[in-house]
This record gives structure tokens, C-alpha cells and sequence, in this order.
């Protein structure tokens, strides 16, 4: 394919979402109205998000797999040129798989809005802000300038807090504002680090900074500049102790909106890590690494000891809460990758971003369905003397919330296995001048986390799943069709990626290479 072509497909990628959200807001034209208004707006947010998935398959389809570690679809004019800012975009093996993975997450939810739209004010506010969301999303994984990713950044929360505050459920207001209050302080000095980059290496390029490989940053200014961008990228990861805003964010939101902030947003954070501080300013990466190493080590035992008190009996556990501390652990696994600054361990990094997204997507979605179906989400209720019983009431429902349980514990043959493995991989020997036994240390926390998060997993299957059917209990629905084609995909995809790392790894392992190496 032309890299015309593709630089269309790209442009289209980002801009095409924004133009519906603003087209969602219109009135609907007389012949296109359906039913109702609602469903005529319903509609146009799958219509939308179906069109850019399907550019972001032919981009994917397009791209020059034989050299992932070339940035393609490239597109860099000038924007603000008294202060360089330019409109750079591009994609390479790093970014691609997560442009796709957003795509797909926000034309799924859009679809499971149409025939579930959560309580709440217009569809039409709901759809504009789920696109606008999206455009912010995309954006940041394709601009390759340090303002536009701050832009893009920044972009994502306004539409994210008013899904919370206005469409999520009991204590949604103080959720939302816990949100915005963190991650708005995290990026205002993550900007003070980004506005020190551009200033000191002369160019707000990444790619221009990624080549120079902070050859013209001082080991000082690499330092504070990455540790004043690693915490605006910590919070939003999140990395423990800068969580605590997930779990009643997560909680509180729609179901939807659980689903892009668990599969989506939080990929932001450690994509920037990726992206900028470990090719930009390499020094302050290597002073800063053991230290996000141990937060990482303490944040995957951390969360899975307070999934596994949620999961016991009495505790008057909440699934969603639950699977929202889950992501604390998981992401980090992906924190650990990084910190490990080896090519094994940041490809593993990338690989349990995308598993991570597939499979605690289909898990929020699967919680949201439950607590539809049974009017809560508390485990105590769920596993009751008439409590949920899926496996007799409602077996397939069962049997997919049982898939998402073992996958998450990192099954071998399903995508939660392999970015976890090469991560632990990583620390067993990071990279030189760090030090191997305190990474062995962080190794060996990480797998007690794994035991961990197999054994409350396991207990959540057994609560929520097992058990008798009562007589007088009422039937429950089962897995409806909206339900199954909204799931299906993501399943599907995390068997795929479980069975086949290559396809992923193919992509992230030569550009991730070029990144350590500075760009070169």
C-alpha cells in the first residue's frame, strides 16, 4: 500500500471520530431517524466507530510488517512554528497493535450501548463524549510530537469524567472527581518534564529526540525530566501508590465506560514510557529504573492480596472493585517490563498491555451483564444460599466469566500468560549496571503475585459460578446475541494471541530494539 494511503488511513484515524461527535450532536436527518432520536444516535456511534475500525484494519493491513521498526504513514507539517510544534504523525510495531485494540474496545462498547445504553442524560452527549474519547485515545498512540501527546493526553479526561459523574452508578460524582484530580495533577508535572525536553534538546520531535538519544541532555536533566514525566504516566498506568483513584473510578462507571478506561486508558501511561523515557532520556531511565522495578513488585502483590480479601466470604467484596484492583496488579507486570530495560522484558510489557486489554475488557463487560441480570455486583449477594449458581442458571454466561477468570491468572495457551512470563524473564537478567540480585528480588515477588491472582480468581469462579440452583429461583437470562457479538471478538483474540505470541511479538521486538537503541 502507498504511503499515501496510509497517511490518509492515519489522518482519517484520528480526525473521523472527532467529526462524529460533532455530527452526534446534530439533529438526525428525517430518513435516518429509525424508531426514535435515541436509537438514530445510538446507531451513528456504531456506525462511527465501526468506520474507524475498519481503517485501523486496513492500516494494519497496510503496514510494511517486514520493517515494524520504520515509522510509517508518516505525516509531519508545521503547526505552531514560533515554538516547533509541528502535526507529526506515524505508527510503527510499538503503536500499531494499540491503535487497533482502541478501534476495536470503542466500536465493541458502542455496540453493546446501542442495545444496553446505561441510565443516564442524551445518547447524544453519551456518544459525542465515547468519540471524543476515542479521537483522544487514538491520538495519543499516533502523534510524535511531545505537545500533541500532552494534548492528546489531556484530551481523554473531560469525556471520561462526565461518562463517570453522569452515567455511572452509586458514588459516581466523588469517583469522578477523585479521577480528574489525579491524573489533572499527575499531567501538570508531567508537562513541566516534557516542556524541559523540548526546551533543552532543541525540538519537541520525538523521533528527532528518540535518534539523538539524550546526547544533548545533561544526566540531570534526563533524571528530573523523567521522573516529572514518569509520575504523570505513573498515575494514569496506574502504578502503586498512585492507584487509589481506579478502583472507585472503575466502580462507579458504566459498564462501558470500566471497559475503555481498563482496556484503553490506562494503556497511555505505559505507552509513554515506551515511547519517551526510555529512548529519550536513557540516563534518567537507568538512575530511575530499580525504584519503578520495586513499586511495580509491591504493586502486583498489593493488588492481588486486596482482590483476595474481596473474594472471601463476609467481606461484602464488589466483583467490579475487585477486577479494578486486579489491573493494579496486572499493570504491574507491565511497569516491571519496562523497568527491566531489556528488549525481552519490554516486549513483554507491550504483550500484557494488549492481553490486558482484551481480557479485563471482556471481564468488566461480563461483571456489567451480571450485575444487570442480578441488580448488584456485591459477591456476598451473588453467592448466597440463592446466589448467581451461573454454571446451572445461566452456563454460558458461566462458562465465559470462568474463561476470563483463567486467563487473567495467566493460563499458558491464552494471551494473559505471555507478556507476564517475558516480563519475570526480564528481571531474572535486566539490563547492565543494574542490579541482578535486587531484579531476582522483584522476580520472585511478581510470581508470588501470580499464586496470588490464581487464588482469587479460582475463588471467584467458585462463589459466583458453582453452586446449587434453588427450586424457586427464577430463571436468568443467558448470553444474549448483543452480548455474544459485543464478547465473541475478544475471546476470540485472546486464545489467538495465546496460541500464536508471534504475530504480537513479530510486530513490538524490532522496534522496540530501535527504541533502546536510542532510534537508531
Amino acid at each position: 500500500m502507498s504511503h499515501t494511503v496510509l497517511q490518509i488511513l492515519l489522518a482519517a484515524i484520528v480526525v473521523v471520530p472527532l467529526v462524529g461527535a460533532v455530527a452526534a450532536l446534530l439533529p438526525a436527518p428525517p430518513g435516518l431517524k429509525g424508531r426514535s432520536p435515541e436509537q438514530a444516535v445510538l446507531r451513528h456511534g456504531v456506525t462511527v466507530t465501526g468506520a474507524v475500525l475498519a481503517l485501523s484494519v486496513a492500516l494494519a493491513a497496510g503496514f510494511d510488517h517486514g520493517h515494524p521498526a520504520r515509522m510509517q504513514a508518516t505525516t509531519d507539517i508545521g503547526w505552531i512554528p514560533a515554538l516547533g510544534i509541528r502535526i507529526h504523525l506515524g505508527v510503527d510495531g510499538v503503536s500499531l497493535p494499540l491503535l487497533v485494540l482502541t478501534a476495536l474496545l470503542t466500536f465493541l462498547c458502542a455496540l453493546y450501548s446501542y442495545f444496553r445504553m446505561p441510565a443516564g442524560p442524551s445518547p447524544k452527549a453519551y456518544v459525542a463524549l465515547i468519540l471524543v474519547l476515542e479521537s483522544g485515545t487514538l491520538a495519543s498512540f499516533a502523534v510524535l510530537d511531545l505537545v500533541l501527546f500532552f494534548l492528546a493526553f489531556e484530551m481523554v479526561l473531560v469525556p471520561m469524567y462526565f461518562l463517570v459523574a453522569r452515567w455511572g452508578g452509586e458514588g459516581r460524582e466523588r469517583a469522578a472527581w477523585r479521577f480528574i484530580l489525579y491524573t489533572v495533577l499527575g499531567s501538570v508535572v508531567m508537562l513541566l518534564g516534557l516542556l524541559l525536553v523540548g526546551i533543552k534538546g532543541g525540538t519537541f520531535d520525538m523521533v528527532a529526540l528518540a535518534t539523538d538519544n539524550g546526547s544533548k541532555l545533561s544526566h540531570t536533566t534526563q533524571l528530573v525530566a523523567a521522573l516529572a514525566i514518569g509520575v504523570g504516566l505513573a498515575v494514569k498506568a496506574p502504578m502503586w501508590p498512585l492507584h487509589s483513584w481506579l478502583p472507585d473510578a472503575h466502580t462507579a462507571a458504566p459498564t462501558t465506560g470500566s471497559v475503555l478506561l481498563a482496556g484503553v486508558l490506562l494503556k497511555m501511561g505505559t505507552y509513554g514510557f515506551v515511547r519517551i523515557i526510555l529512548p529519550i532520556t536513557p540516563g534518567g531511565a537507568h538512575s530511575l529504573a530499580p525504584y519503578l522495578a520495586a513499586f511495580a513488585a509491591v504493586g502486583i502483590v498489593y493488588g492481588s492480596l486486596v482482590c483476595l480479601s474481596l473474594a472471601r466470604s463476609g467481606a461484602k467484596g464488589d466483583l467490579k472493585r475487585l477486577i479494578a484492583y486486579s489491573s493494579v496488579g496486572h499493570m504491574g507486570f507491565v511497569l516491571l517490563g519496562i523497568a527491566t530495560l531489556t528488549p525481552t522484558g519490554v516486549n513483554g510489557a507491550l504483550f500484557a498491555n494488549i492481553a490486558h486489554g482484551l481480557i479485563t475488557g471482556l471481564l468488566f463487560f461480563l461483571v456489567g451483564a451480571i450485575k444487570d441480570r442480578y441488580g448488584t455486583s456485591d459477591l456476598d449477594a451473588l453467592s448466597g444460599a440463592t446466589g448467581a449458581a451461573l454454571y446451572g442458571r445461566a452456563p454460558r454466561l458461566g462458562g465465559l466469566l470462568a474463561f476470563g477468570a483463567v486467563a487473567s491468572l495467566g493460563l499458558p495457551g491464552l494471551a494473559g500468560f505471555w507478556g507476564e512470563m517475558l516480563a519475570m524473564f526480564g528481571s531474572f537478567r535486566p539490563a547492565d549496571g543494574l542490579s541482578r540480585p535486587a531484579y531476582l528480588t522483584f522476580m520472585a515477588l511478581a510470581g508470588l503475585g501470580t499464586l496470588l491472582t490464581a487464588a482469587y480468581m479460582l475463588v471467584v469462579v467458585r462463589r459466583v459460578c458453582m453452586g446449587e440452583k434453588a427450586q424457586e429461583t427464577p430463571a436468568l437470562a443467558d448470553v444474549r446475541t448483543y452480548e455474544f457479538a459485543a464478547w465473541t471478538p475478544l475471546v476470540a483474540l485472546t486464545v489467538l494471541a495465546g496460541l500464536w505470541p508471534a504475530a504480537l511479538l513479530g510486530l513490538t521486538d524490532p522496534a522496540v530494539q530501535q527504541l533502546l537503541r536510542g532510534g537508531n
